[in-house]
């Protein structure tokens, strides 16, 4: 696999910011900047699709579902200013893969190692529902983004629809025939692992307010499943 540079990353970013693929997707990113919440109207939403951001040389990659409306729409960074990305970087903070345990906006110190951050859609989605063709059209960005980390070789997926956009890219990428489909389809649960091809993926829970509100997940259980990302990116 390919290794990218920083420059190249950074070109790669430019490109998905200014992506307008989707109608639908566009229309409601732009709307929500319009249309701010009280408690943020006097911020200007970054309302683009987000790249990834972290370790240029990570061994693991965690591949989210979509940027919130007034979380990543607003802060400009994926899981940044929303409930969900205050769980997990509180997590990547206590298990040693971030500087820090808060994650505001895009320029708050926040340092992260050996892990990429990501998503399968770029733009935040009405309902937080993106339609399997908008995923479809993501898909050419998280390919680019995977051949550029080299070193990657765990996938964390958070939740199932990025399980199943994970099983799509791999397949993507195995697509000269060197790389053939899992059989059995590997089925998403939390704690779930499945060898495709060059990739270990792992199963997570997302952390949505109604899956740690409710309990479902909970800081042991997110703990415990990025120590197993750190014992599988080390193994391989």
């Amino acid at each position: 696999m390919a290794r990218g540079s920083e420059a190249e990353l950074a070109r790669l970013a430019a490109q998905v910011s200014s992506c307008r693929r989707c109608p639908r997707l566009v229309a409601w990113r732009e709307q929500v900047a319009r249309e701010p919440r009280a408690a943020f109207a006097a911020q200007d939403y970054w309302a683009r699709p987000l790249p990834g951001f972290g370790d240029p040389r990570a061994r693991a990659v965690i591949l989210g579902l979509a940027p919130a409306a007034h979380g990543g729409n607003r802060t400009g960074r994926i899981f940044t200013g929303d409930r969900s990305g205050d769980f997990l970087f509180a997590a990547l903070a206590r298990c040693g893969f971030a500087n820090q345990p808060t994650s505001s906006h895009r320029n708050d110190g926040l340092r992260v190692s050996d892990v990429w951050i990501t998503a399968a859609v770029r733009c935040a989605p009405p309902a937080n529902r993106p339609t399997a063709a908008e995923r479809e059209a993501c898909l050419p960005w998280s390919v680019r983004e995977l051949q550029l980390h080299g070193n990657a070789s765990v996938i964390l997926c958070l939740g199932a629809f990025a399980w199943d956009a994970a099983l799509r890219l791999i397949a993507v990428l195995g697509g000269d025939g060197q790389t053939p489909p899992p059989r059995p389809r590997p089925r998403f649960a939390h704690g779930a692992e499945a060898i495709a091809g060059p990739y270990v993926l792992l199963g997570s829970y997302h952390p949505s307010q109604q899956n740690t509100f409710t309990g479902r997940l909970t800081g042991e259980m997110m703990d415990a499943i990025l120590m197993r990302l750190r014992e599988l990116a080390q193994r391989r």
